[in-house]
């Protein structure tokens, strides 16, 4: 039987990059062949660090799928665990590691006895990067093994162990990452007449870029534009040449994203016309489209476990969070809702520490979901 608790804390102390992810994948192959040594109706194919593992049912009429993310992210890690990260740059700070083991433990529930229909178990590369859920299904992965619904959870650090969350509509933003580059001309601080100053540009578009939101996008609707990132300039005597920003674009519509994307566009191109300089713009959607729950097989999920012992299920509000699922539910129906794993700190903070005990409570709840679902 797998051991929960021992296979997060082995996963918790590999956490690798998008793509990069060859230990975690060693060790989730090692374990999911363990698991279904004595399973005569499992398949499992391999893309690059994905994993993709497949339970033929017995009168298949349709195949249920569910999706786990397995990267980390590029954070020192400051729990002070036993079981801390083996990497000194990085860290499973988004939760990953539980949602390995959790799928792994659904994966040890359902190979017991085969299902009537098809289930997918997909383990997916490069979440928080590269878009993985994008690059497998347009490099044709899932071939005859497409699921027809698709199901997928977050842990949530402000919802207590047996909390559950999600919504018959849009869960998390679309995500457009932006970098823009403007170019101007170096020179000596004392003669600023010669010179073009790249930096006094990208301050101007900095600020300019805040009536996106306010006066662009439907305040009941909401919308997101960060710029986290400016470098611009070596020392305080040299003019800029150049500057770089990068930044973050969120909407809970493809529409408004789009909107949003061409105000940042033509504010970066005003502003470098107004300056005399040139721009360089990088708009990348990618894979982080909206994450839209399916409305009737989000409340077949709600009802279900809204009559479930031990789980509060909580509808919730859209976040602007970001997840490349989104790609996939717009592809398959399906559904992604929030775990509640009750910790002080966020998602993405180096002292994330989920509580444990979520795990036996996650893995029998959701396999009886899932059995539900296949029979």
């Amino acid at each position: 039987m797998l051991d929960l608790i021992a296979t997060r804390r082995a996963l918790h102390q590999i956490p690798e990059l998008g793509m990069e992810e060859f230990k975690t994948h060693a060790f989730l192959m090692e374990t999911i062949e363990g698991l279904l040594q004595n399973c005569t109706f499992a398949q499992v194919r391999t893309w690059q660090t994905g994993i993709l593992v497949y339970l033929t049912g017995s009168a298949p009429e349709k195949t249920i799928g569910w999706r786990a993310d397995i990267d980390g992210l590029p954070i020192v890690e400051e729990t002070g665990l036993d079981f801390k990260s083996l990497h000194p740059d990085r860290m499973h700070a988004c939760g990953h590691d539980f949602h390995m083991t959790i799928a792994l433990g659904l994966l040890e529930k359902m190979a017991e006895q085969q299902p009537r229909n098809n289930l997918l178990f997909l383990f997916q590369p490069a979440e928080e990067n590269l878009g993985g859920a994008m690059l497998m299904y347009e490099d044709g992965v899932f071939q005859d093994w497409l699921p027809d619904e698709f199901y997928g959870l977050h842990v949530r650090p402000d919802l207590k162990v047996g909390q559950m969350a999600t919504n018959r509509a849009t869960l998390f933003a679309g995500t457009c990452e932006v970098e823009i580059r403007f170019t101007g001309k170096g020179g000596h601080a004392a003669f600023p007449h010669t010179a073009n100053d790249a930096l006094v540009a990208a301050s101007y578009f900095v600020t300019q870029v805040q009536t996106v939101v306010s006066r662009n996008v439907d305040p009941i609707e909401g919308g997101v534009v960060t710029f986290g990132a400016l470098h611009a300039g070596v020392t305080s005597n040299i003019i800029s040449e150049t500057a770089h920003l990068s930044g973050t674009i969120r909407a809970l519509t493809q529409e408004m994203s789009l909107l949003m994307q061409e105000r940042v566009r033509a504010i970066a191109q005003g502003v470098a016309a107004s300056f005399n300089m040139e721009v360089d713009i990088e708009l990348n959607q990618g894979a982080w489209l909206p994450v839209e729950n399916n409305p009737e097989l989000a409340e077949e999920l709600i009802t279900y476990f809204e009559q479930v012992d031990g789980v509060d299920m909580i509808e919730c509000p859209p976040a602007m969070t970001g997840e490349d699922f989104g790609y996939l539910l717009q592809k398959v129906p399906g559904v992604m809702f929030w775990l509640g794993v009750d910790t002080p700190y966020p998602l993405h903070n180096p002292r994330l520490s989920p509580k444990e005990e979520v795990l036996p409570f996650a893995v029998d709840k959701l396999s009886d979901f899932l059995k539900m679902k296949a029979n």
